[in-house]
């Protein structure tokens, strides 16, 4: 058993009325030192944009060069307790577990090849996401709002945003949970299609595991105030996840069980931004080089990360250079503090 502790330590512009006495309204709040909210119940970091109907394509916009793609969707999703089970997240290809305000910590799910009827809740965007989600090219990033901020630079990203003001048709609250832990989204009616594998530009590799893995069932990564604890199941061919000592579960009641999980350990800094309660943000940063562990098939195998630049995806390799190869399925990614 192995445990790794971290406790040290929309981009739619569209020149219409509307959007400039929402630009408006958010300059009079910042000059108050407000956030703006259209969410009821949200954690302070609603943003208001304008609304549009219109179902769109699985290429909402054309890269600035180059020829057109087809974007992944990413979708923010709320990891507090009332918060689970939530639901979709063992239909994503990847799933990525950051600390957030008060050592807690929050997923982003990444959707390519399959997408779910529902995922959710969804939760707010923070800084270190555009950094994140620069190796997609242009991704839709669903989010319930952000900082008031921040939202210039979620307007600048390469990536479109999606919150409940601007496709309103694809959230839904959903009754029986209390804001704000009851906003899900409806994927098929924001995108027509799932884009496919080639859209997962992350830099993992599917392949053979490499030589010189360790046997080890059980490996435990600590934020702060959370926790998560993957264990082995030969009978799922899968790391048993928990979170915050109890069993990740999806809402049928099946464990999550992703065949491979990487813990990266990366620089985690203060960030410009917030929380509404005057909370400093922790940013991840996920550019750069550093250690890392790959768990598959019940080995543990160490191995060093490499991002060069935000618009790389992530390479992983031992010691003599051989890459590590992640397994067929869906990979759980835990940023975990650099001792």
């Amino acid at each position: 058993m192995a445990t790794v502790g971290t406790e040290q330590g929309a981009r739619r512009r569209r020149g219409t009325g509307a959007r400039v006495l929402v630009a408006a309204l958010l300059a009079a709040g910042l000059a108050a030192g407000c956030t703006v909210s259209q969410a009821p119940g949200d954690d302070g970091r609603g943003s208001p944009r304008q609304s549009s109907a219109t179902p769109r394509e699985t290429t909402p916009s054309e890269p600035e060069s180059g020829p057109e793609t087809s974007p992944v969707l990413a979708v923010k999703i709320d990891n507090a307790f009332p918060a689970r089970p939530q639901t979709g997240l063992d239909a994503a290809d990847v799933v990525y577990a950051e600390q957030v305000e008060g050592g807690l910590s929050r997923l982003l799910a990444v959707y390519a090849t399959r997408f779910p009827e529902s995922v959710g809740p969804v939760r707010s965007a923070r800084e270190a996401d555009l950094e994140l989600l620069r190796q997609f090219d242009r991704p839709v990033l669903a989010f319930s709002g952000a900082q008031g901020k921040l939202l210039p630079l979620i307007d600048r990203a390469p990536l479109e945003a999606v919150t409940p003001e601007s496709e309103p048709d694809a959230f839904v609250r959903r009754p029986g949970r209390f804001a704000p832990h009851n906003l899900y989204l409806r994927p098929d009616r924001l995108m027509k299609e799932p884009p496919g594998a080639a859209s997962l530009t992350t830099g993992f590799h599917q392949g053979p595991a490499p030589a010189g893995g360790r046997t080890d069932d059980e490996v435990t990564v600590r934020f702060p105030a959370a926790r998560f604890t993957f264990t082995w199941s030969g009978a799922r061919d899968g790391w048993l996840v928990s979170m915050d000592g109890t069993p990740a579960l999806t809402p049928e009641g099946e464990r999550l069980a992703p065949p491979t999980v990487v813990v990266q350990h990366v620089g985690v800094r203060r960030s410009r931004f917030g929380d509404f309660l005057g909370n400093s943000t922790p940013y991840t940063e996920t550019v750069g080089s550093g250690k890392a562990t790959v768990l598959r098939g019940g080995q543990a195998y160490e191995a060093r990360w490499s991002r060069p630049t935000a618009a790389d995806g992530t390479s992983f390799t031992t010691g003599d250079g051989e890459e590590v190869n992640v397994a067929p399925g869906q990979v759980w990614v835990v940023y975990a503090k650099t001792p």
